[in-house]
């Protein structure tokens, strides 16, 4: 299992497809310090609501917090390095209208106007597994992470960690509707695994592939199959 930025903290399998936890695909701190048994005990508990909203809302140092032209080129496609930006970081604003229908169209239920969006659980790096829907006709609660990410990105979010601010048009009562949410998000991708935009750092930085792979894949063996 791979992605293309982990968002400085990997994430474990089990938030993503079924709940078999795997031991070689657990959280990492996407650090020189993650790739020790104390940067393992340093994790943030990003399955903490409040701890998750100022991770994401931060930058924090990581193998794939970069700008590096050069290190993405060897990841990205050009279609990507050009329309991409931000992604360690990344905002998107969705207007009432837009995701109404957007969710209307994409689970084929009619939520009516979107009252928010409660994410119920996280996973380790702060992803998303489990978002209720609230709507002023129905709710849903929805998951796991890529059904988010399909049902609320005009594509595809980057990813589902991302915490949700909703926005009220001026002067509006206390009980108006929302005119629009605003995602501030982290990391592209599932985050399970190998982050390829970090191993691409690490490599520039000189540390040996066996190392990388043993840092996104932790207790793992490096064995030759064939002759």
């Amino acid at each position: 299992r791979f992605s293309k930025c982990c968002g400085g903290v990997s994430e474990e399998f089990q938030y993503c497809w079924e709940d078999s936890p795997k031991p070689y695909l657990i959280a990492v701190r996407d650090t020189r310090e993650g790739m020790t048994q104390q940067g393992a005990d340093a994790l943030p508990d990003l399955r903490d609501e409040a701890t998750a909203e100022t991770w994401i809302r931060t930058s924090p140092e990581s193998f794939c917090n970069t700008q590096d032209k050069k290190i993405l080129s060897q990841v990205l496609n050009d279609y990507d390095l050009t329309s991409t930006p931000d992604f360690y970081r990344w905002q998107t604003v969705l207007p009432q209208e837009e995701l109404a229908a957007r969710l209307r169209e994409r689970l084929d239920l009619d939520f009516g106007d979107i009252i928010d969006l409660q994410p119920l659980q996280r996973g380790a790096s702060g992803r998303i597994s489990l978002l209720r829907i609230v709507g002023s006709k129905c709710s849903l609660s929805l998951g796991k992470e890529l059904e988010i990410r399909r049902a609320l990105g005009e594509k595809c979010l980057y990813s589902s960690a991302f915490v949700v601010r909703r926005s009220f048009a001026e002067g509006a009562p206390a009980d108006a509707v929302p005119a629009a949410f605003t995602l501030h998000g982290a990391g592209w991708g599932h985050g399970v695994g190998l982050c390829q935009i970090g191993a691409a750092v690490m490599a520039d930085k000189g540390i040996g592939y066996k190392d990388i792979l043993q840092h996104y894949y932790v207790g793992s063996d490096l064995q030759a199959l064939y002759q």
